[in-house]
């Protein structure tokens, strides 16, 4: 039976690296995993990601749309979420529409950024949402250390991030009651961090 399961988290917690490795430990179970992300490749995620390398200017409640706009995409397209579920597969995706609430959320209107995702009926809610947990300051420690000859991301410093952080807790809390959500501390050994995603894995999709 698919499942959707979405992972998120600051920049720098490892996201890129824990995804591929459940996806693995999902694979060794016998099931087919797709990884996806967010923003897409389609053209509203390369204009999201021009406006997040600074490149393009917009404002925050324009992004918001945009992302919304990307994500209707990303469920419907011929290579989209729905199809790859309806092909039976695990869909995992880095980044969903916390993201969204999170980062432009704080800058908007958390109610009116949540009201219209949750009123579009092509946005699929998820079974499954690990949100891995760092401190913003040895997030951004290991944005520089992994990137360091490339730019940095508008939200990619400790003030930023620390309000992003916060602006999560207050989505999570909103949205305890109605979806699936589990912290995971990614700080440790990438092992360490790997075995808290397969125990979630294992408690509310495994089996």
């Amino acid at each position: 039976m698919s499942k959707f399961i979405v992972v998120e988290g600051l920049d720098g917690t490892g996201k890129t690296t824990q995804i591929k490795i459940l996806a693995e430990y999902i694979k060794s179970k016998g099931r087919d995993a797709e990884i996806t992300a967010e923003p897409t490749a389609h053209p509203t995620g390369r204009l999201i990601r021009r406006i997040l390398s600074g490149e393009v200017k917009t404002t925050p409640w324009s992004l918001a749309a945009l992302f919304l706009s990307d994500r209707i995409v990303h469920n419907t397209a011929e290579d989209g979420i729905e199809k790859m579920l309806s092909d039976g597969k695990t869909v995992i995706s880095d980044r969903y529409y916390y993201s969204t609430f999170a980062y432009q959320g704080h800058e908007t209107d958390l109610n009116w950024a949540m009201d219209m995702h949750f009123s579009c009926p092509e946005v699929r809610k998820p079974d499954l949402v690990l949100f891995l947990t760092m401190a913003p300051e040895k997030c951004v420690e290991r944005i520089r250390a992994n990137r360091p000859d490339e730019a940095i991301e508008i939200y990619e410093n400790v003030e930023s991030l620390t309000k992003i952080s916060r602006q999560f807790d207050t989505v999570f809390e909103k949205l305890k009651d109605r979806e699936n959500i589990v912290y995971i501390d990614a700080d440790g050994t990438v092992e360490e961090v790997s075995q808290r995603l397969f125990d979630a894995y294992e408690k509310y999709i495994g089996e």
